[in-house]
């Protein structure tokens, strides 16, 4: 199965947006598709062997609507505001002399020239020509999805307008012929014209809005870079650098690829990919990100990853991804838009026959039938759902956090489980020395230690290495070096041997030793490493996993949030029970093993939705398994493709954002389809004149054309206030 991106075009409503879908799935081959209505994209996954690009291109186009592979445009939503907006500006500098012309006499100012009706009914129609012209795409569109059977937006404003147009050129003609005194409704027609783009205008430029976390993202590749060539200098676009070139990089400009310092040192700011406000010291050997800013320093950088294998660009996919993806609460709203507009055509035309059967005017009764037609909005019900996403996953993106897919978002919001791996999960996942216990001078002891550890390559030996560099200590001449598997190591100091090791080793060099001391370390989690010049015990160096500073702050988090919290670790019980009571973790699962992780997440599954919080290779089958699968960002790469979310950053207050956020998106989804129902089952009886024999209301088509603008605007202005989510 191959997958693949699409640009559409034309789409208008939720019913543009059934009609592309309902075209593709028709098409043999095809394994499912999806197309967006804010975002302008489908994504679609067929049998090669059975289908190609050109055959969904024409499927589409026979739909009615524009197609063509993907490509990221970084100004599409400002571009239409840009264009609708000159639309609109001369619709106005058209509709206002049109609007004198017909009511000047409502409001007291009489034209003798326009007291013959034929003659004004003749100005008016030469002043709404250039508004037609300018919105003639309302038209053109509307009555081409009429004649494919397909309608939609367009296709009401096109009717509303048509509708207001034709009877008023049979009451011209009619005045010509028998000069009776009518009524025209040119300036109807206009006015749901003009005010149709007004909408069109403030929804542009609220959807550029809800998408400006990707146009930031893409903002952030520097547009060219400084590269290194025979020992010169040369500036060249970003997009042909190549793996192995040497890449300039200075202070306050932004690092234009991946790649690794091999000259110089610098202080990064990484906050615009990872969340993280301190900017990261680097050197050589270190790694750094493309879209980056160096806030100091000086550096060279060998390219690794350029184009779109850079992190920021797989960044910006997910990203994309998610907030094209569907979320499964958008199905209801999926199922309307698919009859709406027909419906409503329906409705319309039920509505004038029922008026003109009870004896209103046929004035009166086309007047209803068209505020039915300008007021029901199928926009609000599409826009409902893909705003809040968009916003949503783009607010997470900003902390670091990248939501795969709209489903995994609303499914984060039905975790009652979180189960956790310890290891570079809960803890730092690099052992620490946590006591030095001498047993002679503390300085000899750290001095011995440090020889002796430095020739072993064991996570334990690292971790007393790194102590003893971060404190200065001299590193005395080993040789003689001997490892003993699973058990110690040995090495000759000044032709004296020393040991190291756990307690049957230092046991069985026939040294006593009193294991009863070491008992308060062991129900710490910690793993103490015994020294000893052969004859006697010369100190203790213990050395643990420590845990992050955020993880109990996390924990008590998700408990407050009514989550239950769960550990899986391969240590032994009292590790186990250590961590448990520290970080306030309600269960914990000890001696693991990597296969067991995935049937404890299925276990906990049955009891509602889980979520599995995990970095390494023999945690993604876990990943996979859970409703949820969060990766740790600093986690392996098959971690993060196993996994549904992934956190930038090492920090396991990542998760509990995630969950709030995740439930203030649903709350503002169904809020979103609350509005948008309600606004149509409330605004359609009463365009129809359901209330005008009782309370007098009538709804004016013009009034009803700004309320369903005002309906859509609503719901994107209501997916921003996501915007304001703050972790």
């Amino acid at each position: 199965m191959k997958s693949q991106k699409f640009n559409i075009s034309g789409m208008m409503c939720s019913a543009c947006q059934a009609h592309v879908e309902n075209a593709v799935k028709k098409l043999d081959g095809i394994e499912s598709v999806n197309v967006n209505l804010l975002a302008n994209t489908m994504d679609a996954c067929y049998d090669e062997k059975v289908l190609n690009n050109k055959k969904i291109i024409s499927a589409v186009k026979k739909a009615g609507y524009g197609a063509k592979e993907f490509s990221r445009g970084n100004d599409e939503f400002s571009e239409n505001a840009d264009k609708t907006k000159r639309q609109l500006i001369l619709s106005i500098i058209f509709l206002i002399p049109l609007m004198f012309v017909s009511m000047s006499h409502m409001i007291g100012i009489h034209i003798p020239i326009f007291e013959n009706i034929t003659l004004l009914g003749f100005v008016e129609i030469v002043l709404l020509i250039p508004i037609l012209i300018l919105n003639r795409k309302y038209f053109i569109n509307g009555f081409k999805s009429l004649f494919k059977l397909n309608p939609n937006m367009d296709a009401l404003i096109a009717l509303g307008a048509g509708v207001s147009i034709a009877y008023s050129i049979y009451n011209l003609v009619l005045t010509s012929v028998t000069g009776l005194n009518v009524h025209y409704y040119f300036e109807s027609a206009g006015m749901i014209l003009t005010f149709i783009t007004i909408g069109k205008f403030l929804e542009s430029k609220s959807k550029s809005k809800t998408s400006s976390a990707i146009s930031k993202l893409i903002k952030l590749t520097p547009k060219t870079a400084l590269i290194e060539q025979d020992g010169k200098e040369i500036e060249v676009e970003t997009s042909t650098v190549k793996q192995g070139d040497i890449v300039i990089c200075k202070n306050g400009l932004s690092i234009p690829v991946d790649g690794r310092i091999i000259e110089g040192y610098c202080s990064v700011d990484e906050s615009a990919i990872t969340g993280e406000s301190i900017p990261t010291d680097k050197s050589v050997g270190d790694s750094v990100i493309g879209g980056t800013v160096l806030t100091s320093g000086y550096v060279k950088v060998e390219a690794v990853s350029t184009g779109e294998d850079t992190t920021l660009s797989k960044i910006i996919k997910l990203v994309e991804d998610a907030t094209t993806s569907k979320a499964p609460i958008a199905r209801i709203a999926d199922k309307v838009a698919a009859v709406f507009v027909p419906a409503v055509i329906g409705i319309a035309i039920i509505t004038t026959i029922i008026w003109l059967l009870v004896g209103a005017e046929v004035g009166k009764a086309i007047s209803f039938g068209i505020a039915v037609l300008v007021i029901s909005c199928p926009c609000a019900l599409g826009l409902a759902t893909p705003t809040a996403i968009m916003v949503g996953t783009g607010k997470a993106a900003q902390y670091g956090i990248l939501i795969k897919s709209a489903e995994a978002l609303e499914n984060a919001n039905k975790v009652k489980t979180v189960v956790l791996d310890k290891t570079g999960t809960i803890t730092k996942g690099e052992p620490a020395v946590t006591d030095i216990i001498p047993y002679t001078d503390s300085a000899d002891l750290l001095k011995i230690a440090y020889a002796i550890e430095n020739e072993s390559e064991h996570p334990l030996a690292k971790a007393v290495v790194n102590y003893a560099e971060e404190n200065g200590t001299e590193l005395l001449k080993a040789d003689k070096f001997t490892s003993y598997t699973g058990s110690g190591i040995s090495a000759a100091i000044d032709g004296e041997k020393y040991y190291s090791g756990n307690v049957k080793f230092i046991e069985s060099l026939g040294i006593e030793f009193d294991n009863n001391s070491l008992e308060e370390l062991y129900n710490s989690g910690k793993t103490p490493l015994i020294f000893s010049d052969g004859k006697k015990v010369i100190g203790v160096i213990a050395v643990a996993d420590t845990i992050k500073e955020t993880s109990a702050q996390a924990v008590k988090c998700l408990n407050t949030l009514g989550i239950d919290t769960v550990m899986l670790t391969g240590d032994n019980e009292k590790t186990a029970e250590y961590i448990k009571q520290i970080t306030g973790i309600k269960t914990a699962h000890a001696q693991v093993m990597p296969e067991e992780k995935e049937r404890i997440v299925r276990q906990y599954k049955e009891n509602g939705g889980t979520a599995m919080v995990g970095d390494g290779v023999n945690d993604s089958p876990a990943l996979v398994s859970a409703d949820v699968g969060i990766a740790i960002g600093a986690g392996t790469d098959i971690a993060i493709d196993s996994a549904d979310i992934v956190l930038m950053k090492n920090d396991l207050l990542d998760v509990v954002t995630t969950i709030k956020l995740s439930k203030a998106v649903l709350k503002n989804i169904r809020e979103n389809l609350f509005w948008a129902f309600i606004y149509n089952i409330i605004c359609i009886p009463l365009a129809a004149g359901a209330f005008y024999t009782l309370l007098g209301w009538q709804l004016q088509p013009m009034f009803g054309t700004i309320a369903m603008s005002l309906s859509s605007i609503c719901v994107v202005s209501n997916a921003l206030r996501l915007k304001r989510f703050k972790k």
